[in-house]
């Protein structure tokens, strides 16, 4: 058997780091055993589902380093649900209702009243034929509920029934079908619901293992009842913890909170999304991965706690400084040459500038202050300002190399009485802009005496 996973997102906004982790943990998942990953749009919603959602899941996806091995579309797939809904019409699994949501709601207030779980009472199960003709006559149409498999003999008399299964994160879990409502698949205008066509999609496209957020848990028990009343096997199941913000709130496509969109354009590295998405929330210490094969190494379904996750983006900062203080000239000098950085400096000022930066694109800006001009963030004033055009005076002469910045704030010391913070920032200002920043040592080579002279204030 080929290990066959799903990743089901609804086109209905962007994904966020909530819904990467879920794709994550398929993804990988697969890969461990060898098996496929399926993209499946659930896009029955066709008023809220856009094509540009999407085509910015795939891109997303992509830039995680996730290959889906196919895609489908609900919307494409609409034959196999009237062909399932027929088959459980036919078995009596799929009964006809009436009420409107304003009924509904009433009776739910008045089970509550009488101390009774808020749950369908199965009251159009209980309509004879010429009932159903005269609501029919009025313009109502029916929405349709799945019957559970959670009584004897008469529906009206359910009874605690049990559905279990070993969860790969959960481990045996139970869920009691009698404390649930029959759940409506088909609603009015037509459409299916989720719970439905995951399903019958499941079936058809012989997924094997289905790993997702432990919001479902309820949902599955409902779940299997269905895939056995398809007469299939349910496939195995897995809950991971979810996501929150720092602040505990949960995510939502809605408010963009966390998207990948947004992490992607602000300029995190994919691996730093990734080994947080996924390690946020286990028992393994969470640490940057070079790549997905490296991360597979910690990756452990079962790992994961089973209360929520706080995703911090202060955490995703130091792992995105950590992979770029890592990267080699190697790793990294077609991304530099993409942003302008070539030529027989750019191996050296990568490994004088990679300790300072939070992002990637910062290089650029350091690449631009060494070989034009310092940055205007700071300037110099007063005796600073003095003090630093006195010492440009000293400068040694070329060759440079690693020892000349040394040799120069030596000279300057000797001549100025300055030692510490008054001798070395004024200088790293008027070379760079900036208070702070990499090795001075290893950046006067790269910018020449004649490139550092023309600096001089």
């Amino acid at each position: 058997m080929t290990v066959t996973v799903r990743f089901a997102p609804s086109p209905t906004g962007f994904i966020h780091i909530g819904n990467a982790r879920t794709a994550l943990f398929n993804w990988l998942y697969a890969l461990k055993h060898g098996g496929r990953f399926i993209l499946r749009y659930d896009d029955t919603d066709l008023e809220r589902s856009k094509a540009e959602y999407a085509e910015a899941i795939a891109t997303d996806l992509d830039w995680l380093g996730i290959k889906p091995d196919a895609v489908y579309r609900q919307s494409d797939r609409t034959h196999l649900y009237a062909v399932a809904a027929e088959t459980l019409k036919a078995s009596g699994r799929l009964y006809p209702c009436y009420e409107t949501a304003e009924e509904l709601e009433r009776r739910r207030k008045l089970r509550l009243a009488r101390q009774l779980p808020p749950i369908y009472g199965r009251e159009a199960l209980k309509l004879a034929d010429a009932e159903r003709s005269a609501l029919e006559a009025e313009g109502r149409r029916p929405h349709w509920r799945f019957l559970l498999p959670n009584f004897e003999t008469d529906p009206s008399q359910p009874r605690r029934t049990e559905m279990h299964w070993d969860d790969l994160v959960r481990g045996r879990q139970t869920v009691d079908l009698a404390s649930l409502s029959d759940p409506v698949l088909i609603r009015e205008d037509g459409t299916c619901l989720y719970t439905f066509t995951s399903v019958v999609d499941d079936i058809d496209l012989g997924v094997t293992h289905i790993i997702r957020g432990d919001d479902h848990v309820t949902n599955t028990g409902v779940q299997i009842a269905l895939f056995e009343a398809l007469c299939e096997v349910p496939p195995a199941f897995g809950h991971h913890n979810l996501l929150t913000t720092a602040s505990g709130e949960g995510l939502s496509k809605r408010s963009g909170a966390l998207s990948l969109k947004t992490l992607r354009e602000t300029g995190y590295e994919p691996m730093a999304v990734v080994s947080l998405a996924v390690l946020v929330g286990t028992s393994e210490n969470v640490a940057p991965a070079a790549d997905m094969h490296g991360l597979l190494q910690h990756f452990n379904p079962a790992a994961s706690s089973k209360s929520s996750a706080k995703f911090d983006p202060a955490e995703l900062d130091v792992l995105n400084r950590g992979l770029l203080h890592g990267y080699s000239f190697d790793d990294v000098s077609g991304r530099l040459e993409a942003i302008g950085i070539s030529g027989p400096k750019a191996e050296a000022f990568w490994l004088a500038v990679r300790g300072n930066l939070d992002f990637f694109g910062d290089a650029a800006t350091w690449w631009k202050i060494v070989t034009q001009a310092p940055d205007n963030q700071e300037e110099l004033i007063g005796d600073d300002l003095a003090f630093v055009r006195a010492a440009f005076d000293l400068l040694p002469e070329e060759p440079w190399d690693g020892t000349t910045w040394r040799r120069w704030t030596d000279a300057v010391k000797a001549a100025s009485g300055r030692r510490g913070r008054a001798l070395f920032a004024p200088l790293r200002i008027a070379l760079t802009g900036r208070h702070s920043g990499p090795e001075l040592s290893d950046l006067l080579p790269l910018m020449g005496r004649a490139g550092t002279l023309a600096r001089r204030p």
